[in-house]
This record gives structure tokens, sequence and C-alpha cells, in this order.
């Protein structure tokens, strides 16, 4: 194998191998094999050439590699891509479309491998120019149950004394190849929201002699709606429901509903209060119709919340940076590493306006040169 500066050529074919064997939450066994043969090959070549053993592999939990530079400094630097795709059947027609049926890529994080791959060799070629050790982080399980949060309690970052970390998100919504973030707040800590009423059921025609629990949902869900139509006045948040399921046949009253929904917000504070007073308002709502109603909260994501000193830092090397003018109300398990040590996630306009977790997701793959200029420049940063 030969190291070269990264291409639009090569992110192309990193990004199509990829996108052709999608798969989902930690079971990932063809995509670490074409990670890990990527990153062992530039490894092998680029250790030849040195005295020691500078750039090694370690896997330190299920489902991740972790790519190190090593330049034996009390400073890391840590680059983090998620591997895993969506259970989508994709439907782009594309000749390098998904062989796994009924998973895809949706989400772009084949995108996301190839940039941070793209790094590895660039990384590679420019060693000796490094002021710290750089850490490339490939996690699983982002969609699902937060891989981010096993990667942190691995201890891995800690062991290479990783002090920052930087990631990416390719966003339809910007322009094509706009790098654009915001400092604080950028996405919601996201909590699913379940809301189990309980009623009595009883014929129809004797509609009195039951508790009505499917009316009575639709009170919760008005009540707890406009509990948070008042939080929303004080800052950004969100619940909104989904789902619904209630009672067995058309004429019995309902003597059991189920609401499935997510909480959205972006301070702790509120976070905690909503999950607090959620409950009683709910609670409040089905007694009027004779039912109880029990709230339950998924521990969820924390939000997105960049360092504003490592925001400002980045900002410098990045004078294209464009502003996200509020947070958005999407969830990332990158927040899990902001947790553990300062960070800043980054958006990278695709332009194409086609959502996320769409069957018919799709990008130029030139925005990905973007992408990894950007994180040249950020590895750079004293």
């Amino acid at each position: 194998m030969t190291i070269h500066e990264p291409t639009i050529e090569l992110l192309t074919r990193y990004r199509r191998d990829l996108h052709q064997i999608p798969e989902v939450d930690f079971d990932l066994p063809e995509t670490l094999t074409y990670v890990r043969d990527v990153l062992e090959g530039i490894a092998r070549e680029t250790n030849g050439h040195l005295e020691r053993e500078v750039v090694r592999l370690v896997e330190p939990c299920r489902s991740t590699i972790c790519c190190i530079f090593d330049r034996e400094s009390e400073h890391a630097t840590a680059i983090r891509s998620d591997m895993d795709a969506l259970p989508v059947t994709e439907r782009t027609d594309s000749p390098f479309a998904s062989r796994h049926a009924g998973r895809m890529h949706a989400c772009g994080h084949d995108g996301h491998m190839s940039m941070v791959l793209g790094l590895a060799g660039w990384l590679a070629l420019h060693l000796g120019e490094l002021p710290h050790t750089v850490v490339l982080v490939f996690q699983p399980a982002e969609e699902t149950t937060g891989g981010a949060k096993v990667v942190c309690e691995s201890g891995i970052l800690d062991e290479l004394c990783a002090d920052r970390i930087f990631g990416f998100h390719l966003w339809p919504d910007l322009p094509h190849g706009q790098v654009a973030s915001r400092p604080g707040p950028l996405l919601a800590a996201a909590n699913e929201t379940t809301v189990t009423v309980r009623g009595r059921a009883s014929h129809i025609a004797r509609a009195e002699q039951g508790a009505d629990a499917l009316l009575a949902a639709c009170h919760v869900v008005d009540a707890c709606y406009g509990y948070m139509d008042e939080r929303q006045a004080e800052e950004p948040c969100l619940l909104r429901f989904g789902h619904m399921t209630s009672g067995s046949v058309r004429n019995q009253i309902s003597d059991a509903s189920r609401i499935e929904g997510s909480l959205r917000t972006f301070s702790i504070a509120m976070g905690e209060r909503c999950r607090r007073e959620l409950p009683e308002c709910a609670e409040r709502a089905a007694e009027l119709l004779g039912c109880t109603a029990e709230v339950g909260f998924s521990e969820g994501y924390p939000p997105v919340v960049n360092d504003e000193g490592l925001f400002g830092k980045a900002a410098v090397v990045l004078p294209d940076l464009g502003d996200v003018p509020k947070p958005l109300l999407i969830a990332e398990d990158f927040a899990w590493y902001q947790r553990c040590l300062p960070g800043v996630f980054l958006l990278l306009g695709t332009g194409t306006g086609i959502p996320l977790h769409s069957d018919t997701f799709a990008f130029d793959e030139a925005v990905l040169m973007r992408g990894v200029e950007a994180y040249e420049r950020l590895v750079m940063l004293a």
C-alpha cells in the first residue's frame, strides 16, 4: 500500500465501498474489517520507515477501533467517526447501493468514516509536523444505544491523555461544502418518552360504567403539549408524541392506552425539570376522567454543547466557519464525549435538502474534502 494525500477520488472510493456494506448497532463485522484493513495498511507502511511504532491500532471496547498517531506528547487530540447504518431499505437506484437488504447508510456515516480514513493518510504523511498525539476513534451504535458512551467508559481517552475532541455530521440543509457550528448548545438531549394510561373497560352502550383510557390519553397529550408551550417561552425545548395504541375492540371503552414520543431539551436543568413535572401534568389530566397515568423516560443522550474556549480556537483556523443561528432539536451521541472532555461538533453541508434517515439520502462526495481539510487544520491546533 502506498500512502497518498487525500483526494476526492480516494474519499469517493472509501465512501462508495462502505455504502455498500451498511451494518447496524454493534454488529459491524464487514465495516470493521474494511476500516481496520485501511488503517493497518497505513500503520505498516508508516512504521516501516521509523525507529519505533508510531501508528498503532487498539480496540478498547466492542466494535470500536482507535488509530493512534503517537507523538509521545502530554496532550492528544481525538477525532470521532461513527460507523453504524440504519434499518432502512435504500431507494436511490445507485450503482453502489446497499448490498444488505433492509439496511442503508441513510445518515452519512459512510461519509464520516471516509473523511477520517482520508485524514489518517494525511496524518501519516505529516507526522513530524503534528503538535500532539492524534487519536482517531471509529465507534459503533450512534443510531441506537450510544456507542460513544461505551468508548468513554472504556477509559481509552484518559489513557491516551486526550484533552479535546472534534467530530462532523453531514447536513443536507446547509449549502454544499459549508462548514458550520455554534458555541454552546448545538444539538438537543433526547429522552424517549412513554405514557401509560389506565382506565376501566365497559361496553360503549354503558360508557358511564367505564373510565375511558383513550379519551384520557388525548387529554394527557393536550396537557403535556400545553406544559411544553410554557417551557418553550423560557428556552428551546420540545415534546412530541408520534405513536399511540389504545383498547382492543371498537365497541368497548378502552381500559389502557400507550403513548410514545420524545422529549428534547438543551440544558441539564430544563431536562431534569421536564422529567420531574411532566408525570405530574399527565396524572392530573388522566384523573379528570377517572384514569391514571404513568410517564417513563429513557436515559437518552445528553445535549451536544460545544466548549466555548475550544470553539474559539477552532474558529480561528476555520475562517470560513458558518454560523448555526440557534440550537437544533436533533440528538447525537457525540454529547457523551463532551461530558468527558472539551469537544466541538461541526456540520458539513451537502446542499441536497434530502432529509437525514431518508431512503433516498445521497450526496456529492466532493464535500468530503472540505471535512478533511477542516480536520487537518484542527489537529494542528497547539
